[in-house]
């Protein structure tokens, strides 16, 4: 074992062009969607957010991506802009507080191409090629217009675009840029046979011409900034679900004329459609289930995790110029990959949105105190809502302060009532800040509702026993007192006098007020939550879940009264496990945003693939022995037979305990579902922002 224990090839050095790269953990470029309404002031959440990636260790970090061709470039709103001097100044103050920590920043510049249609501004999206809106249907691109061809004088003028955004990018401080020609933007439109149907000199005649539009943004790079300036292409390493799709063969082919172009890395992705869709988000593929047979080369065997590293690893063996894998790779895999020579740099995003430290904490073997992403997809709803990016673990991404959690000024007694998410996450931060931190939990075991929902969830795709263990390892390491099988009750106030409590007990489950709710067809949540969790006494969430494959006390035939995220959750669980289900809701749609896109397309072609009913905007009549009576959104009064109903309706406020603290405490505060009903994003960031602020 080397000087670096067991990463040995994670954290080698490594160099790019000229570039000296001090480890092997590349930050890929991911809109956060931290800017400021005029796009180039920065300060407020970009700087914080990329000093943390720079301080924690990161060996670069790569920026963006900045859309050339202003406005038909870009893909969202506040997409970072390069295309006028006077942004220079927003990007040269990111630029410098990286280069602080020695960590070099390269900026990655793309052409939206067909993608710019999302914006929906009424602009017509360009490609390689003409593309109907029944074309692009047909590939589940459906933007409501159709995409207009090129001309040689425009693509022209777009790789000049190319070139002069990286000039500007040079002038801010960035150390090299990436092209992004990967997915969908415009450089694979004339990559891929899918989109392009040209017969010219970027025509789909030869591996050349497909190529061009790249390779000449490569060379007239190179030829304006200089041979030491490093361009690096990320782009496709095959396509997957379409007619013409680009094969790993024809990729590695792409590869040797991009290195021949003076291309000083090659950063691998992929793209899908249908079965594949989101294929460059590798795991999104397998939720809820993958394609089956998987296409080949991909390697489906961790559900997500280097999926595409075998493209990756034969565009390797096409050249020489570094090779950069992709997709949810965390520092084990990194190594593994690194030391197989599949690659030459480990590229990450989620995981160090999850944690910035990631890489310090793995240069000092703490590889337990890395907060894990659960890959929940939540930063990517918040994107798809054209939000900020926040994280579902770490509450302080997108903050407008210093990640650094600093000491408190004084110590304080503080009683955390509650071991949930935010209980835990609140007894984390305070213990952090120097308080004296007493956790208390009524049940037998931390974490609230999360063993629970541990038994729903596919562990493969999102492990929450994971997130219980990395909490309770920090609650430890910190010196948190915890109390289990403990209930609060104001003898404990009296003898414990803190000086600050927090109530994190969780919300109280709510039922509909209509006949026959307490009939015996009907599993109430609270019901299920205390099976569940006298059964958790005695088994993990894991051999539960294989458990209710052999057996469970609910019937054939069910009935989910409620959709969203609960409820879809509950119907592909059940369907697993053989039930016909019905979901029915008064909303007027099943899709919840604080999913993302791309979960609820997939789960809702999911379900209606495996025959699920999903009936919106009805009212709830009753139950009855036959099951739930409704009235349609049409206006129809039908009776829906059903074995069991599931009512999944959000959790009330539980204030009771918060009101009985008040005036015996100094300090009182509720968070998580004792405040508001809430996802367990929303439970950990009030956990976070109550023990920053005691």
């Amino acid at each position: 074992m080397g000087r670096n224990g067991p990463f040995t090839k994670l954290l080698e050095p490594g160099t790019i062009g000229k570039v000296k790269i001090k480890n092997r953990i590349v930050r890929t470029a991911a809109g956060v969607d931290y800017l400021d309404k005029d796009y180039f002031v920065m300060r407020e959440r970009e700087l914080p957010f990329y000093e943390a990636l720079a301080r924690g260790g990161v060996g670069l970090i790569i920026l963006g991506v900045v859309g050339t061709d202003y406005p038909l470039g870009t893909i969202i709103e506040s997409q970072v802009r390069l295309d006028d001097d006077k942004f220079i100044p927003g990007l040269k103050e990111v630029a410098e507080v990286v280069h602080k920590y020695d960590c070099p920043i390269f900026l990655q510049i793309a052409h939206a191409g067909a993608w710019h249609g999302l914006l929906g501004d009424g602009l017509e999206p360009v490609s390689s090629s003409a593309m109907s809106r029944s074309e692009l249907q047909r590939l589940g691109m459906d933007f409501g217009t159709a995409v207009r061809e090129l001309t040689i004088p425009e693509i022209k003028e777009i790789i000049n675009g190319f070139v002069k955004t990286a000039e500007r990018a040079r002038q801010a401080g960035f150390d090299g840029v990436e092209m992004n020609e990967a997915t969908c933007h415009l450089g694979n439109s004339f990559m891929s046979r899918i989109w392009n149907k040209r017969h010219d000199e970027y025509g789909i005649d030869s591996l050349e011409n497909r190529s061009r539009f790249t390779v000449e943004v490569i060379q007239e790079t190179k030829r304006r900034l200089g041979q030491d300036f490093p361009v690096g292409v990320i782009f496709n390493g095959a396509e997957f679900g379409a007619e013409g799709a680009t094969t790993p063969e024809e990729a590695q082919g792409f590869a040797r004329l991009l290195e021949k172009a003076g291309a000083d890395y090659l950063h691998v992705r992929s793209y899908g459609y249908g079965d594949y869709f989101d294929l460059h988000v590798p795991d999104s593929i397998f939720f809820p289930e993958p394609p089956k047979p998987l296409a080949r080369p991909l390697d489906g065997s961790r559900s997500g995790p280097a999926v595409v590293v075998p493209l990756a690893a034969g565009i390797k063996k096409a050249v020489s110029v570094p090779v950069f894998a992709v997709g949810r790779l965390d520092p084990l895999l990194g190594e593994k990959i690194l030391k197989e020579g599949k690659a030459d740099f480990i590229a990450m995003q989620r995981r160090l949105i999850a944690d910035p430290e990631l890489p310090n904490k793995v240069a000092s073997g703490r590889l337990g105190d890395i907060a894990p992403c659960t890959a929940c997809f939540g930063c990517f709803s918040f994107l798809d809502a054209k939000e900020p990016v926040r994280c579902r673990i770490n509450a302080a991404i997108g903050g407008v302060v210093d990640y650094a959690i600093e000491k408190a000024p004084k110590k304080k007694k503080v009683l955390v009532v509650g071991g949930g998410p935010a209980g835990m996450e609140a007894a984390r931060v305070a213990a952090v800040r120097g308080h004296e931190v007493l956790l208390y939990e009524k049940a037998k075991r931390l974490g609230g509702l999360l063993p629970l929902a541990a038994v729903v969830k596919n562990p493969k795709l999102e492990d929450l026993e994971g997130l219980v263990r990395y909490l309770k390892t920090q609650l430890d390491k910190l010196g948190v007192t915890i109390k289990l099988g403990s209930e609060v009750t104001p003898s404990t106030i009296d003898q414990l006098k803190p000086d600050v409590a927090i109530i994190a007990t969780g919300g109280i489950p709510t039922i509909p007020d209509i006949p026959g709710i307490k009939g015996r067809s009907v599993v109430s949540a609270a019901e299920l939550h205390r099976m569940l969790k006298s059964y958790l006494r005695f088994f993990s969430p894991g051999a539960i879940r294989s458990l209710t494959k052999l057996w469970m006390p609910i019937g054939k035939n069910v009935v989910i009264m409620g959709g969203g995220i609960h409820g879809c959750e509950v119907a592909e669980f059940l369907v697993k496990r053989r039930r016909k289900v019905t979901i029915v809701d008064t909303a007027g749609a099943l899709q919840d945003k604080r999913w993302a896109m791309v979960q609820n397309v997939r789960m809702f072609n999911w379900l209606s693939k495996k025959g699920v009913i999903m009936m919106t905007g009805v009212k709830y009549e009753g139950i009855t022995d036959k099951g739930l009576s409704i009235t349609t959104k049409e206006g129809k009064r039908q009776t829906i037979k059903a074995d069991s109903i599931l009512p999944v309706n959000p959790l009330a406020a539980n204030t009771e305990l918060f009101k009985s603290f008040q005036g015996r405490i100094p300090e009182v505060y509720s968070i998580g579902d004792s405040s508001a009903a809430g996802l367990i994003i929303d439970a950990i960031a009030d956990g976070y922002s109550v023990g920053r602020k005691i």
